[in-house]
């Protein structure tokens, strides 16, 4: 049975080029485009890994984030943030597994989670 991952992303086609080089490391993608909605998915389920934007509708993706750490039943859960401004990457270089700085390639993206994938 794959894991589960969430991609939290509001552009489109960053979306789809992330879903794509998950579900070819094997994980069951479900896409999110705003702040809400991750933030009522992650009350149901445990992912084992987020790819997180911060810049979301309605709510954060820092508040995602904190969200994630705060919550215990999420503890093991991997966070790779996405993100195209560098100095907001380097100040949660403390706070996620991974920071990328957009733009993001689906191999770079498909190398990392097929490292990540079963850890």
């Amino acid at each position: 049975m794959s894991e589960l991952c969430l991609i939290v992303e509001d552009d489109e086609d960053l979306a789809a080029i992330f879903s794509e080089a998950l579900e070819n490391a094997d994980y069951q993608v479900e896409t999110i485009r705003n702040g809400l909605v991750a933030q009522r998915r992650l009350f149901e389920v445990q992912p084992h890994l987020v790819v997180l934007d911060m810049h979301i509708p309605i709510i954060s993706g820092a508040d995602i984030l904190k969200q994630i750490r705060s919550d215990e039943r999420l503890e093991h859960t991997v966070v790779v943030i996405a993100t195209a401004d560098a100095r907001l990457g380097e100040a949660y270089t403390e706070i996620a597994d991974f920071v990328l700085i957009k733009p993001i390639t689906f191999t770079q993206l498909r190398d990392l989670t097929a490292r990540l994938h079963h850890t």
